[in-house]
């Protein structure tokens, strides 16, 4: 018997992606098949880590029936009534299966069977019982292969290929088990089933439309213990409203690598700053704090103040770009055990300082809960385990009234940064597999609703990549086909599937030269007809993560220049924004699908999105989110005040009704999208909703009214 400590109730979320699965598979054996009689005589667990199999961590344990075991049941498992002669008994033993199995998601073949004998047992011994949560692999290949002929384990284990090694003993079934459940996680990937919440609904409407093997036990109607709604540590959501520009020293305060101790106690004297960036101009800056001069002086004494700035520097720097919100810049000071990080903008150049001082002049900061996870994520597991708190957090800044609108910026961070992290791994792939680094310089580009800043939960990938020089299938290309293959499956795998229109930097028209990708924005905007553009304009949306960003941002730049140099173009845009219907009745009712949802992303955002890129590219506005365009051209005289803050206030409404819906899909595992359920929304938000979509025509009207 292998022991470990439990986990804890924050490791399993209901929006955790299943490859990042902390359970618990288990297994019995019986004296019998009626689990209203069966007594216990042997258990076997073995636990899943991340998604893996944890091969050192078991629970196997014979147990003491306290009755005769039958001959038919020992001809199966080959446990005898000698074999357990001097074993415990099972309240003897639960204090420990209790530990092993913790807050973990318990996982079995036909598990309703298994928990209904523990829970007599529980009965049996006076002990309190706790249903855990629960995944039956059963149920889960039905819903992956609906017509196999049977769905016992040895036909499981057959038709996908996994080692039965020790079945019918308890520790052995559980491996079996547990191999069948990886093996079928990609599978049910596919499938739209992705999370742990998603897995239990399929189950449960598996289960609800066939008969049960064990009909109507107590254990099947129980619903999971606990509030699995549970929010997070109240957080501060100062650190998710703000950004490193607004709490940042600047500018960047900078001293040669020759600049002696002395020479830089006097400059922080004098600028009031606690750390100076070390370097002579090029790229290669390091970093010097007050404490790294006062362990100068400590160690050479007066002579200390002679030590040149170069002998001294932390090298490599480290940083966070001036758009990041402050939450991320935490994170990176807790993971790396700093105290100071250099600030650069989004074409690199270092442009200020930020320190805990600063972020505690501002706000104390608590349960800063995403943080550094992302970046510093070693694999897709880790990686898929920190996009899954996402919902949680959402949810927990709503309700501490976050403006819906911060909280989609706050996940359209996560996906950029899920993206660059993605093409990190990527690239370490590809050298593991011998095709090197990248030939020449790039830059990845995250396009649509994230490079707005206005992604919400049911976030796909929308990507590009941009690179210095090569042509189609040449050896540029083929190495970053490859990287952008790489990069889909990661981003796939750890909870962002691929995008159904396929935009993703995979697919050759979204992958180019720099060249070529000015030679294709050219010939977009000699488009003839509206249809023409569908998946283009979400190029003006994008928004370099990883790479050399200076390249994304110089095509994202001349697409703007170019398209507004073409009036035939912005016309066809143009036109694609007036294209939307109001989704009322005659009478004013909202009108809704079959399941009485109406999809307000196509319904009320998209026309006003569109609109808004539409009036940017016209009129230069460079901006990128959907407010900030439409500030940006009433700052131009576009438009009256009244009606842009209308709009504005519009654009904020759905995006908050859409969260909410998301965030109650999420809990129940329903796939999540933009339709929302009309019925769920109380009658003054129903009434907020019908005025929030009478407001989209004036968008339009903006659009209309402009020359050509």
């Amino acid at each position: 018997m292998v022991l470990t400590q439990p986990r804890s109730d924050d490791s399993n979320l209901p929006s955790t992606p299943l490859l990042a699965l902390d359970g618990v598979v288990l297994d019995t054996e019986t004296t019998g098949l009626d689990a209203r009689t069966a007594r216990l005589v042997q258990i076997g667990a073995v636990r899943l880590a991340g998604g893996d199999i944890d091969k050192a961590e078991r629970f196997e344990q014979l147990v003491d029936p306290g009755v005769p075991i039958p001959p038919i049941a020992s001809a199966i498992h080959g446990i005898k009534d000698e074999h357990v002669g001097n074993a415990p008994s099972l309240n003897a033993i639960a204090p420990e299966l209790e530990t092993f199995i913790g807050a973990s998601v318990v996982i079995g073949h036909t598990i309703a069977y298994d928990l209904a004998v523990l829970q007599r047992e529980y009965a049996l011994a006076g002990r309190a019982w706790r249903r855990p949560r629960t995944l039956d692999v059963r149920d889960l290949a039905e819903v992956v292969q609906p017509t196999l002929a049977s769905y016992d384990l040895d036909r499981l284990c057959a038709w996908l290929s996994v080692d039965t090694a020790g079945r019918h003993t308890a520790i052995g079934d559980a491996l079996a088990t547990a191999r069948v459940f990886t093996t079928l996680v990609p599978l049910l990937r596919q499938r739209g089933i992705r999370t742990l919440a998603e897995a239990e609904a399929a189950s449960r409407r598996m289960s609800e439309g066939r008969a049960q093997a064990v009909p109507r036990l107590a254990i099947e109607a129980e619903p999971p213990h606990g509030d699995t709604r549970r929010p997070i540590a109240r957080v501060d959501s100062f650190v998710y409203r703000h950004r490193v520009r607004d709490v940042m020293s600047a500018p960047a305060v900078t001293a040669p690598a020759d600049a002696t101790v002395g020479d830089t106690i006097r400059l922080l004297i004098e600028k009031k700053i606690s750390s100076v960036l070390v370097g002579d101009g090029g790229d290669d800056f390091g970093i010097v704090t007050e404490r790294d001069l006062l362990r100068a002086l400590d160690t050479a004494g007066q002579k200390g103040l002679e030590t040149p700035l170069g002998n001294i520097a932390k090298k490599p720097l480290q940083s966070v770009l001036e758009d990041d919100f402050l939450y991320r810049a935490i994170g990176r000071m807790q993971r790396l055990g700093f105290r100071h990080l250099a600030v650069r903008n989004a074409r690199g150049k270092l442009v200020g300082a930020v320190t805990t001082r600063n972020l505690l002049r501002h706000r104390a900061t608590t349960a800063i809960v995403l943080g550094d996870e992302i970046d510093s994520a070693r694999d897709i597991a880790a990686l898929a385990q920190a996009w899954s708190k996402l919902p949680l957090l959402a949810r927990s800044l709503l309700a501490d009234a976050v403006d819906p609108r911060n909280v989609a910026a706050v996940i359209s961070s996560e996906v950029c940064v899920l993206t660059r992290r993605a093409a990190e791994l990527a690239e370490a792939r590809l050298q593991e597999a011998g095709k090197g680094r990248a030939p020449v310089p790039y830059a990845e580009l995250v396009l649509g609703s994230a490079g707005r800043g206005e992604s919400l939960l049911a976030a796909d990938q929308d990507n590009a990549i941009v690179y210095a020089t090569g042509e189609p299938g040449a050896r540029e290309d083929q190495w970053f086909e490859a990287l952008g293959i790489e990069i889909a499956a990661i981003l796939d795998a750890a909870g962002v599937p691929f995008c159904k229109g396929g935009v993703m930097a995979r697919n050759a028209q979204w992958r180019m030269s720099v060249n070529r990708w000015k030679a294709t924005i050219e010939g977009w905007v000699r488009r003839q007809r509206p249809q023409d553009l569908l998946n283009v304009d979400i190029f003006f949306d994008g928004v370099p993560v990883h790479g050399d960003l200076a390249l994304g941002e110089a095509v994202w730049t001349h697409a703007y220049d170019i398209g507004r140099q073409n009036p035939a173009f912005i016309k066809l845009l143009s036109e694609l924004a007036r294209d939307w219907r109001a989704p009322l009745t005659l009478f004013g009712n909202i009108r809704t699908d079959m399941n009485g949802r109406v999809d307000l992303k196509k319904s009320g955002l998209l026309p006003l999105f569109t609109s808004a890129r539409v009036l940017s590219i016209r009129h230069g506005v460079r901006a990128r989110s959907t407010p900030e365009r439409f500030r940006g051209v009433a700052a131009a005289g576009i438009g009256s005040p009244a009606d842009i803050d209308a709009i504005v206030e519009a654009h904020r409404l759905l995006l908050g009704i859409i969260l909410d819906q998301q965030l109650a899909d999420a809990e129940a595992g329903v796939p999540l999208s933009p339709k929302v359920h009309i019925a769920r929304l109380a009658k003054d938000a129903r009434e907020e909703l019908r005025a929030a979509l009478g407001r989209v025509p004036s968008a339009i009207d903006l659009v209309a009214e402009g020359r050509f």
